[in-house]
């Protein structure tokens, strides 16, 4: 099944790369989380450049998207970008009517048919969550909305009623669109360059605050209020076993280097516990 999705997807991809949002960096050829936190950072700094003004970047989270997405909306979609009506077909029928049942050893409950969202685990189904979300695109001098998948960003400078806008647009949008936002797990994060951290109006999504938060790891990358650090460029270690870094209070990059640390070294883990029982050293080589 997985040969016939990705055949589907050669022909699927031509035919909508015309139309698909520019600031969505998933599942894209030649572009990856990388460019969607670089691309974030680099907007955030033009905003901050010379140092008048803040930034305001809201990060949604959404709740189990891929078993929301409607397939009538899907089709839609897909029409809208001018998929030839057999591919639409094909991926209406992927779509619906799939039967799904719990099962325990030799007992199972009752199979029960499915016709909202798109099976996970597959090759085809994250592309077409792209094309799913990618009709409410949004980007101007001073405010743009850019996508990973179902994390979306909101980056802005400053503009307070251009921010509150968007983000009322956005919310009615996924609500639309049956994509329920998780407000617990959304976050926002409030970039003074003057340092003095003024109060700012809180957002409301749902009648909830989002409050402000000091730091929010996005994409794997931690950011914290001011994007700065003391001595970045020499990097001073007391000592490179713990890869504690002087002066880190501003910038997480010890957070940030703490993760990469605690990564590495879980998989160095492996690699020793794997050595411990005589594995072949070509099989590392592949590892």
């Amino acid at each position: 099944m997985k040969f016939l999705e990705r055949l589907v997807l050669d022909q699927l991809r031509p035919l909508v790369s015309p139309t698909l949002n520019p600031l969505q960096f998933a599942y894209q050829p030649h572009v990856g989380v990388d460019d969607a936190v670089i691309y974030l950072l680099h907007r955030a700094h033009s905003h901050l450049d010379g140092g008048r003004g803040s930034v305001r970047i809201m990060v949604f989270d959404f709740s189990s998207v891929f078993n929301t997405i409607q397939t009538i909306l899907m089709s839609d979609e897909l029409f809208r970008m001018v998929v030839s009506s057999y591919i639409v077909s094909w991926i209406t029928g992927y779509l619906s009517h799939r039967l799904q049942f719990a099962r325990l050893g030799s007992s199972h409950l009752d199979t029960v048919v499915s016709g909202v969202g798109a099976p996970q685990g597959t090759v085809l189904s994250p592309f077409l969550f792209t094309l799913y979300t990618s009709d409410y695109q949004y980007s101007s001098r001073t405010c743009h909305l850019q996508k990973y998948s179902n994390d979306s960003a909101v980056v802005t400078k400053g503009q307070e009623w251009d921010y509150r806008t968007l983000i009322a647009d956005f919310v009615e949008w996924s609500q639309a669109n049956h994509l329920p936002l998780n407000v617990d797990k959304t976050k926002e994060l409030v970039i003074d360059s003057k340092k003095r951290m003024t109060p700012v109006e809180p957002i409301k999504i749902h009648g909830r605050e989002v409050a402000p938060m000091g730091q929010y790891k996005y994409l794997g990358v931690h950011l914290n209020s001011r994007l700065d650090c003391k001595d970045n460029s020499r990097m001073d270690c007391k000592d490179n076993s713990r890869l504690d870094c002087k002066d880190n209070s501003r910038l997480d990059c010890k957070d940030n280097s703490r993760a990469a640390y605690k990564k590495d070294m879980s998989r160095l883990f492996l690699l020793r516990a794997l050595r411990s029982f005589n594995v072949c050293l070509r099989s590392f080589i592949k590892i």
